[in-house]
C-alpha cells in the first residue's frame, strides 16, 4: 500500500471542510509532516483528532484488505501520539523549508 499521497490528499479535503488550510505538507515512512494554518479558537487537538479519526476511517474504506493484514481486528492507522508545535515566531519561508526537509 502507497498511501502517502492519498493521506495527503484526504488532509486537503478534510482542510477544505474545517477551518484550516496546510502551508506544506511532506509524508515520511512512518509519519507526517504538516505545517496547518488555522484561527486561533481551533484547539490543535482539536485539528489533529479529526485529521486522524477522518483519514483513518477514509483509509480502512480504501485499502481494507491490505491494513487488516498488518492491524488484524483493530481498526487503527495512527499512533495514539503527535507533536504539536505553534511557530508564531518562525518567517514563513524557515517553517516551510523545515517541513520539505523532513520528507
Amino acid at each position: 500500500m502507497r498511501s502517502g499521497d492519498e493521506t495527503k490528499r484526504i488532509f486537503e479535503v478534510i482542510a477544505t471542510q474545517s477551518d484550516v488550510s496546510f502551508e506544506t505538507m511532506e509524508v515520511d515512512k512512518d509519519h507526517i509532516h504538516c505545517l496547518v494554518k488555522s484561527e486561533p479558537r481551533i484547539a490543535p487537538l482539536a485539528i489533529v483528532r479529526r485529521l486522524k479519526q477522518e483519514s483513518t476511517l477514509q483509509l480502512w474504506q480504501m485499502y481494507e484488505d491490505e491494513l487488516r493484514r498488518h492491524f488484524w481486528k483493530e481498526r487503527t492507522f495512527w499512533s495514539d501520539g503527535y507533536f504539536c508545535r505553534t511557530v508564531g515566531d518562525a518567517s514563513q519561508g524557515t517553517r516551510r523549508q523545515y517541513i520539505e526537509d523532513q520528507g
